[in-house]
C-alpha cells in the first residue's frame, strides 16, 4: 500500500502529455490495452531529450501511443520505425499516428519481429522494446547489432507485476516461459560487455543499456 502510494505521488509531480497523448492514454484504459505507465514515461522523456536520438526503432507498436509519444519529445528531423505483428491493432496504430501527424516521421511496419529485424540494417540511437515478453532474449541479441556506440536500448515491462522474484514453480504453468525468458534477458542485459546497463523498479520495471563501445 506505501508503495502504491508513493508511487501515485511521483506521478501527481509529472505535467500531462500533449491532447492527443492524453486520448489515446484514455482509449487504452478503456479499451485494456496496455501501454507504457506515467512514471515509466516521464523516463523515456527524459532519455529522448538528454540523448536526442535521431533514429528509433521499436519493437511492438500496440495502438501507436509510445511511438507518437517518442514523436513528441524528439526533434522534427527524428525518424521512428515501429514494428507491429498483431493484425487487429496495425489499422488502429496507422489511424492514430496519422491523427496525431506523424504519417512522415514514424514508420510502421507490419509483420512479425523476429522476422523484420534481421532485415533492418545497423545505425539505430534508440531501441525501445515493449512486445512480446517471451521474445526479449531474442530483441535483446538483435538490438545490439542494430545500435549504434553511443545509443540505448530500453526495454519495458521486465518485472512482470513482481513474478520475476519467484521460482518459476510458483509463476502460472502457462507464464513459465515467459518467466524463463525474461530472467534470461535481465541476466543478459545487465552483464553485456561495452555496455552500461541499469534495471530500474519505474513502472512495471524498466532496463536500460548504454553502449559506450563496440565489442
Amino acid at each position: 500500500m506505501t508503495e502504491d502510494r508513493l508511487t501515485g505521488y511521483i506521478n501527481s509531480l509529472y505535467s500531462g502529455n500533449s491532447g492527443i497523448l492524453d486520448k489515446l492514454e484514455k482509449q487504452a484504459l478503456l479499451d485494456r490495452i496496455p501501454i507504457i505507465r506515467k512514471d515509466a514515461q516521464a523516463f523515456l522523456r527524459f532519455i529522448l531529450f538528454s540523448s536526442g536520438p535521431r533514429e528509433i526503432l521499436e519493437i511492438g507498436t500496440a495502438t501507436g501511443f509510445s511511438a507518437i509519444f517518442m514523436a513528441e519529445y524528439t526533434s522534427p528531423g527524428t525518424k521512428i520505425t515501429t514494428i507491429e505483428n498483431y493484425e487487429r491493432r496495425i489499422p488502429i496504430a496507422r489511424e492514430n499516428i496519422e491523427n496525431a501527424g506523424y504519417s512522415g516521421k514514424i514508420k510502421l511496419l507490419e509483420g512479425d519481429a523476429s522476422e523484420i529485424l534481421s532485415t533492418l540494417e545497423p545505425g539505430y540511437d534508440l531501441i525501445f522494446i515493449d512486445a512480446a515478453k517471451a521474445q526479449y532474449p531474442f530483441y535483446l541479441k538483435e538490438s545490439k547489432r542494430l545500435l549504434r556506440t553511443g545509443g540505448y536500448i530500453v526495454a519495458d515491462n521486465c518485472l512482470q507485476e513482481g513474478d520475476i522474484l519467484e521460482s518459476r514453480y510458483a509463476v502460472e504453468r502457462r507464464d513459465r516461459t515467459i518467466h524463463r525468458r525474461m530472467r534470461e534477458f535481465l541476466r543478459e542485459i545487465t552483464s553485456m560487455e561495452g555496455y552500461s546497463s541499469v534495471l530500474l523498479p519505474t513502472g512495471d520495471g524498466i532496463a536500460v543499456a548504454y553502449k559506450y563501445e563496440e565489442t
